[in-house]
């Protein structure tokens, strides 16, 4: 899933950055994933394995998401065993929403 023709315009993240960040945000999934569910069509929920410095790392990398994407709502809720990261979007990022769990998806396929 190289093509980035998913990233909305509202994203100011420059354009040659951006790879840099998928690859970020799919080197998290493909390796600390364990569940993803939809509980509403603008909302996702994303479980991923805990460990040293985790919730740090999916702080971090949340907040320079939402830096340059506002649209995003992100919600992390670490824990013991895992930190539950939970995405919401308004009905115009819908799309966004939709790449993102194909970008799991895929994730899960590559392990």
């Amino acid at each position: 899933m190289s093509d980035l023709s998913w990233v909305p315009q509202a994203c100011t993240l420059p354009t040659e950055e951006r790879p840099l960040r998928v690859a970020e945000w799919d080197a998290l999934f493909s390796e600390r994933l364990t569940s993803v569910s939809r509980p509403q069509p603008l909302r996702l929920r994303l479980d991923l394995a805990g460990g040293e410095g985790v919730a740090d790392r999916v702080r971090d990398l949340v907040e320079r998401e939402s830096s340059c994407c506002s649209f995003f709502t992100f919600t992390t809720t670490p824990t013991d065993d895992l930190v539950r990261l939970d995405v919401v979007v308004d009905r115009a990022h819908e799309g966004v929403l939709d790449a993102l769990v194909l970008r799991t998806a895929a994730a899960a396929e590559d392990r």
